[in-house]
């Protein structure tokens, strides 16, 4: 059934939703983001209620996740930009901030996230009985199908990151000598 009226645009929610340890996650700025608060206000409100965040609700993500996080999307390191490994909430700890933040907006905003969690076990549960079947086919059939079983495979494979190109301008060969002035 189509969403219509939605507050939150439902790409911009399943663009926030990582894969971290093995599980889906959104960070707190992006939940800060799409509930109209300051991150600072968000990660206060949960610290006031650590109780009802359990490790397997939200954690904060670790020296070395944070690095490889802030490499992947560019965040300013010297002035402003964020100093501390931000917490990833998982889809439990995105329902247990609706409790936290007393506001109609977090309540219609996790809506949108809770529906768009389900779509993703969706897609995922999809590409699971998709490779099964593909098995089964494949142990069915003879050695004549492989290239296409292969090729399939490859289509459904998950794509690896593409290397990211370095930025500017590199000469090769000589340097030119520009003349310089001489002081009077």
């Amino acid at each position: 059934m189509p969403e219509t009226g939605s507050i939150v645009p439902v790409a911009r929610v399943q663009q926030a939703i990582l894969a971290l340890r093995g599980c889906h996650v959104m960070l707190d700025e992006d939940l800060a983001a799409l509930y109209s608060v300051k991150t600072k206000a968000l990660v206060q409100a949960v610290k006031r209620n650590l109780d009802r965040f359990p490790e397997d609700f939200m954690f904060q993500l670790s020296a070395e996740e944070f690095a490889n996080l802030r490499s992947q999307i560019v965040t300013s390191s010297s002035w402003g930009g964020r100093r501390y490994p931000p917490y990833a909430f998982t889809e439990q700890g995105v329902a247990m901030l609706s409790s936290v933040l007393h506001s109609k907006r977090a309540i219609l905003v996790n809506i949108e996230i809770m529906r768009a969690f389900v779509r993703l076990r969706r897609i995922l549960a999809s590409h699971a009985d998709l490779a099964r079947k593909l098995a089964a086919l494949e142990q069915k059939y003879d050695a004549q199908f492989k290239v296409v079983f292969d090729a399939i495979r490859q289509l459904t494979a998950p794509s690896e990151p593409k290397k990211k190109q370095p930025i500017g301008f590199h000469v090769k060969g000589r340097r030119a000598q520009y003349p310089t002035r001489k002081p009077k």
